[in-house]
């Protein structure tokens, strides 16, 4: 079994430079948001290095904050991160079927979605070594962001911490803004999501009845299953054409 050789994993780390300074910017905004509800620099660091999922970890913050239930926390984080099951099973094509589930566990890992765009992109087989590369400086970046920003909302002013914490915001109208532009299907989704977090937030019996957590995870299903069925998307025959080839 070829898992790759040291020059794979090397192109892999340069491959991965720009995901890795990307990720500093975005996790540093986590570690401010993370230090706002009393985790320590410590906490902040392995939260990231054990989940490697922004939206995953941004989301979890508010049930950690008021002591949510696991039942919650693992239910929100299987429906944000669902979207991994799909690009992991993508990926498990591009490899060799002699690697072993040891080293496809470990490739699992650090599938995110810059990663992964690397990855399907590899021309050829996907090596093992390859993708330790990107893993390890993509979530080089990531941890350390984290820490950068949990200590600097340890010991920066309340006022200035609040500015900063504004980035994440910043960071998803960033994402969401130029595909709502390309595509009126996502503005409608991107318009309904808002409008019914709105009505989540704002209706009294529901405001009080149903936890942040839960209100997320309601959203989320019900905004995708209306875009699944209103706005489905087809096969183009490039894509058929990109699926055989990949094969």
């Amino acid at each position: 079994m070829k898992i790759g050789s040291f020059e794979d994993f090397k192109e892999g780390c340069r491959d991965a430079i720009p995901i890795c300074l990307g990720y500093i910017a975005v996790s540093f905004a986590f570690g401010i948001e993370a230090s706002k509800i009393g985790m320590t620099t410590f906490q902040a660091a392995m939260t990231s290095l054990l989940n490697v999922t922004s939206a995953g970890q941004f989301s979890a913050l508010e049930i950690i904050a008021r002591n949510g239930s696991f039942v919650e926390l693992a239910i929100l984080q299987l429906i944000i991160n669902l979207r991994y099951m799909l690009m992991s099973a993508a990926l498990s094509q591009k490899l060799d079927p002699q690697v072993s589930t040891l080293h496809r566990m470990g490739i699992s890992y650090g599938v995110t979605d810059e990663i992964f765009g690397l990855s399907v992109l590899k021309k050829g087989k996907l090596y093992p070594a390859y993708s330790y590369g990107l893993i390890v400086t993509s979530v080089f970046g990531w941890v350390l962001g984290t820490s950068l920003g949990a200590f600097s909302g340890q010991i920066m002013p309340q006022r200035l911490i609040s500015c900063l914490g504004l980035a994440i915001y910043g960071m998803f109208i960033a994402i969401i803004i130029p595909d709502t532009r390309k595509s009126r299907a996502v503005m409608v989704v991107v318009i309904s999501a808002m409008a019914l977090s709105t009505v989540f937030a704002y209706v009294p019996f529901l405001s009080e009845r149903i936890s942040a957590g839960f209100r997320i995870i309601i959203v989320t299903v019900c905004v995708a299953a209306a875009a699944a069925v209103i706005s489905p998307k087809r096969n183009t025959e490039e894509d058929n054409i990109a699926g055989g080839e990949s094969a």
